[in-house]
């Protein structure tokens, strides 16, 4: 696997991963998740582990889509665990990450929710 720079922050990860999804790099986006990480996508779904999220970002990516980057909400810290989260541009809900501090310092994505609309009522 390559050498990725590391998130030394819980903010770093989102700016990475639109670096990398931009770049057409399904294992670059998977290296910010942790080996067994949960992603609640597809819609209704779940992706678990890492090499199931790059398979997964490797069919995504095919069709060469663009990421903006969004502005976070501030991120809740607590020892070794922060929730990260953006508003997406188009209102429709939001974005959360449970991101987990690595031995090294830096920090993977545990679980990630990355779109959630609330339920119409």
């Amino acid at each position: 696997m390559p050498e990725y720079e590391k998130a030394m922050r819980p903010e770093d990860i989102t700016r990475l991963f639109v670096e990398r999804s931009n770049a057409g790099d399904a294992a670059g986006v998977a290296a910010l998740y942790e080996r067994d990480a949960v992603m609640a996508y597809p819609p209704g779904g779940r992706t678990v582990g890492r090499e199931a999220i790059r398979a997964l970002w490797e069919k995504v990516l095919a069709d060469r889509p663009r990421f903006e980057p969004e502005q976070p909400l501030p991120t809740l810290v607590s020892g070794d665990i922060a929730l990260t989260s953006t508003p997406p541009k188009d209102g429709s809900g939001a974005r959360a990450q449970v991101v987990r501090r690595q031995p090294d310092g830096s920090w993977l994505r545990l679980l990630d929710q990355p779109e959630f609309v609330p339920p119409v009522r």
